[in-house]
């Protein structure tokens, strides 16, 4: 008998976004996504379909004023959506990498669901925009998904040329990543992958 799949729905409403979200952890790389950036809305697509998750969300913000809110809300809502559907973190691998060829790119990616939250992201792009998307506010998301996984995330931009294929590696190796970490672990069974009793 198979288990049951991990999901989660819910929003998050503030003054600055409105975010409808839902999440299956065992998908099949469906996705339904508008941000109002279509960049963003590109690289949210390519996560989801390299994670192998199911994926819908919606976010309405206050873009007239900036990206930022709804960059860095929808990284937070996101990370809020692994951590809810994942629930006690019994019997997953915790950890994984990825390094993440694309054309003349290389990039890694490596996560820890360790309840701790921490983020280093190294994209080396220099451009102040990256089709629509403000590529400074790439740092945003992933220090948001940090913070809404309570998860330690690295990705790293190992060299390339094209701005766009640094961006789309990294959340490219940052799905498949997360991917191995979210993982039923056989060996473990229903145990906690932590001494310290909590994750």
């Amino acid at each position: 008998m198979s288990e049951a799949k991990r999901t989660t729905e819910f929003a998050r409403n503030t003054t600055e976004t409105k975010i409808a979200i839902r999440l299956v952890i065992e998908g099949s790389g469906q996705y339904k996504i508008t941000t109002g950036i279509r960049f963003f809305d590109h690289m949210m697509e390519l996560f989801t379909r390299h994670g192998a998750f199911d994926l819908d969300l919606k976010c309405d913000g206050d873009l007239d004023v900036d990206q930022h809110h709804t960059v860095e809300d929808v990284g937070i809502a996101l990370g809020e959506a692994f951590d809810r559907a994942l629930g006690d973190k019994r019997g997953i691998l915790r950890a994984g990498y990825f390094v993440m060829p694309m054309d003349e790119t290389l990039a890694i990616a490596a996560v820890d669901l360790s309840g701790r939250t921490a983020y280093v992201v190294d994209a080396k792009v220099r451009t102040r925009l990256v089709g629509d998307l403000q590529s400074e506010l790439v740092t945003d998301f992933f220090e948001g998904f940090a913070r809404g996984a309570r998860a330690n995330v690295h990705v790293k931009t190992m060299y390339g040329r094209s701005n766009h294929h640094k961006i789309e590696a990294i959340f490219k190796a940052f799905a498949r990543a997360l991917r191995v970490a979210c993982s039923r672990d056989k060996q473990l069974g229903k145990m906690l992958p932590s001494t310290k009793g909590l994750l």
